[in-house]
């Protein structure tokens, strides 16, 4: 981890992490944004798995969650989701955009009256990890005339709090869960739309809660066109965000490193308006190629750029950076990785046993800045 002459934000975030790691109380939030190296969530589930460790036997939130299979494209095997009906989704790197998208960059939208979203959070583990007591359903309904529900059982559901300003429903459960589903009840005949922008599973244990917002193909503009991405950050004011964004804006041959920055910039303005302290740590683009036809590759020269780049917003906007292009080894470094079976054909993302490690070492680069408070 490198931080830059100014790290009083970093010190700031490391001051909080003692509150947890020394007196066991307080609760800091991470934010963890990106394209599809955090869509998929093995690399950001990896650090928020590490950083669980921290918690030690305080059981906090898994943070915020997207039910991706609804919208038809890859969900994060940590948890399951199910639905039922006929849904239509939003991406934020789509050209023409019918939904309004808030902080996680993606949406659902339904007028199925037999439609429904359940959500399993320890699809896998015994021991029931992630708990929460209160839920926060981010979407809206066309004209108010959408009720969500939760489903507790076949005769009995739960209506949550309507909040206006948030545009959100919070719901408090009858007992911790780990699990839920959602049905929305139409109000008339008409079959109105409702728009589901994500959940939020919450409890009030201290401890370092890891959020975690991806879209596949994602670049830095793409984050700026959710509108509601201020109103919907505002419900987890990170402490620390960790931007993995670059990957796609870099891939193109008229990549302008001037751009890249200025784009971050308007981004970073708009997490300063929620969290005016927010630390920030770049991870500079890993080392990728362009296809330029069928089975051949060319090594993308523009990762020298954002390289640069990223340590440049780490100056300006007093952040630190993990120079991931350069612990891999360079340009070209790559294709070593494809050989040793932790990068993927399309020399681009990593393999699952590839975001392992390469969370692992995020995560031994932030614990060691933050035991050495650089």
């Amino acid at each position: 981890m490198v931080p830059g002459k100014d790290s009083s934000r970093l010190h700031l975030f490391y001051e909080k992490l003692d509150s947890i790691v020394l007196c066991r109380k307080s609760k800091v939030n991470v934010l963890h944004i990106g394209g599809s190296h955090v869509q998929a969530d093995f690399f950001s589930n990896q650090v928020r798995l590490n950083m669980d460790s921290l918690n030690l036997d305080m059981k906090t939130s898994r943070g915020v969650i997207f039910p991706f299979s609804v919208a038809k494209t890859n969900n994060p095997t940590n948890y399951k989701v199910k639905y039922k009906g006929q849904w239509k989704h939003a991406r934020n790197v789509s050209r023409k955009l019918d939904m309004r998208l808030g902080m996680t960059g993606i949406a659902v939208t339904t007028k199925d009256s037999i439609a429904e979203i359940s959500v399993f959070l320890n699809p896998t583990d015994s021991t029931k990890r992630w708990q929460f007591d209160q839920l926060r359903l981010l979407g809206y309904a066309e004209e108010g005339h959408v009720v969500p529900r939760l489903k507790l059982d076949s005769v009995h559901f739960l209506d949550g709090v309507y909040d206006s300003l948030s545009s959100s429903y919070l719901y408090d459960m009858p007992e911790p869960t780990d699990s839920f589903t959602v049905v929305f009840q139409q109000q008339d005949s008409l079959f109105h739309s409702f728009t589901v922008n994500g959940f939020l599973p919450m409890n009030e244990e201290d401890g370092i809660v890891y959020h975690s917002i991806g879209v596949n193909g994602a670049s830095v503009p793409s984050y700026l066109r959710c509108e509601d991405f201020e109103r919907d950050l505002n419900l987890i004011k990170p402490d620390l965000v960790i931007f993995g964004i670059g990957i796609n804006d870099a891939s193109g041959k008229n990549f302008s490193d001037s751009m890249f920055v200025s784009n971050y910039g308007r981004l970073i303005e708009h997490i300063e308006a929620i969290s005016p302290n927010c630390a920030f740590i770049f991870v500079t683009n890993n080392d990728s190629y362009r296809r330029i036809r069928r089975g051949r590759y060319q090594v993308n020269r523009n990762g020298l750029k954002a390289r640069a780049a990223f340590y440049r917003l780490a100056e300006k906007h007093k952040g630190g950076v993990w120079d991931l292009f350069e612990i891999m080894g360079g340009l070209q470094s790559m294709a070593k990785w494809e050989r040793a079976s932790l990068a993927k054909k399309d020399k681009i993302h990593f393999t699952k046993d590839g975001y392992a490690l390469v969370g692992d070492m995020f995560y031994n680069a932030l614990i060691n800045s933050y035991l050495r408070k650089d």
